[in-house]
């Protein structure tokens, strides 16, 4: 079991930054492949980014590639997304969240645990 907590959302306007943290506990950390995934209101869950385990790959959703970053320290068990020139499209709940598939996933039904979430609120 990996428990997994979220920080860093915040309301920001058009074009600002935001940093998301996740940190993780439990199992090793370095086993886990890892994704941010996202929910907007009254829409389903989407993939956002996902990192192999070692950091070495990542994959991003069209949407958010060149704008987002994914990234992790596997010494310090955490998992960090930098957001930059956001829109209020991205305005969401992200969730960090670990797999067992290798070497990564772009499915959010691949992700076996997740965090609480943190609010994302881009205004125009």
């Amino acid at each position: 079991q990996v428990q997994l907590v979220e920080s860093g959302g915040g309301l920001v306007q058009a074009g600002g930054s935001l940093r998301l943290s996740c940190a993780a506990s439990g199992r090793t950390f370095s086993n886990y492949p890892m994704g941010w995934l996202r929910q907007a209101p009254g829409k389903e869950r989407e993939f956002v980014a996902a990192i192999t385990r070692s950091g070495t790959n990542t994959h991003y959703i069209d949407s958010v590639k060149g704008r987002f970053t994914i990234s992790r320290d596997n010494a310090k068990n955490a998992v960090y997304l930098q957001m930059n020139s956001l829109k209020p499209e991205d305005t969401a709940v992200y969730y960090c969240a670990a797999t067992t598939k290798f070497p990564s996933s772009v499915y959010a039904g691949d992700y076996n645990y997740w965090g609480q979430g943190t609010q994302v609120t881009v205004s125009s």
